[in-house]
Parts: structure tokens; sequence; C-alpha cells
């Protein structure tokens, strides 16, 4: 795990940490101090914690900070398994992004087909 006591301490953008100060964010949680360095890198992580313990903001901060807004493309894409999680992480990701001139977020959810017997 890092030894970071702040955000700052991650490297995170300037417009990322402007929005965190914006939304009250003071310090990392265990799971963003563990894997935001390792997602600021390039590598993959799979990581597990509570509910509540700022999961989304671990893995959509290095996300936004990695993020080349120059390039018109998607470049992030998070799959979650309901519709109100969905809503959830964009809603996180715009507020995150909140400093990031020409950010975009596009939410895409599927409808399951059922069937009558």
């Amino acid at each position: 795990m890092s030894d970071a006591t702040s955000f700052r301490d991650l490297a995170l953008s300037e417009p990322v940490l402007r929005a965190l100060s914006d939304v009250g964010y003071e310090s990392p949680s265990p799971i963003q101090a563990a894997t935001i360095p390792v997602l600021l890198s390039g590598a993959d992580m799979l990581g597990q914690a509570q509910t509540g313990t700022g999961k989304t903001a671990a893995f959509a901060l290095p996300a936004l900070t990695r993020i080349d807004l120059t390039k018109h493309e998607p470049q992030v894409l998070v799959l979650v398994p309901t519709r109100e999680l969905a809503l959830q992480v964009a809603e996180a990701f715009l507020r995150y992004a909140a400093h990031l001139k020409g950010f975009t977020c596009c939410r895409s959810m599927a409808a399951r087909a059922t069937s009558r017997s």
C-alpha cells in the first residue's frame, strides 16, 4: 500500500485535485491509496473493499488523470451490473471531471429481454 497521506501525494492532475477539493475529499481511503498509484502507472489491478470505502474514486481518479482531452474518442469504459450503479458511476465521473474542459461522459444501459411462459 502507498504511504500517501493526501490526494496530492498520489500525483493526480490539478483539475482532478480541484474537483476533490470541491466535493470535500481530504485524504485517500486505503483502497484509493493502494490503487491510484498502480492505475496511474498504466497497470491493471483488481481491488475489493466494503461498500462506502471509495472504490469508484479509486479507479475514476487515475482514469481521469490519464485521459487525453485532445483525443475525441472513448478512453475509459466502465462496466457495472446494474442501471443504478451505472448512474452512480457516471455521476461520480462527472463530479470528479468538473474541471476537465471538454470531458464528456456517455452512459449506456441495456435492457434484458424477458419472456412470458
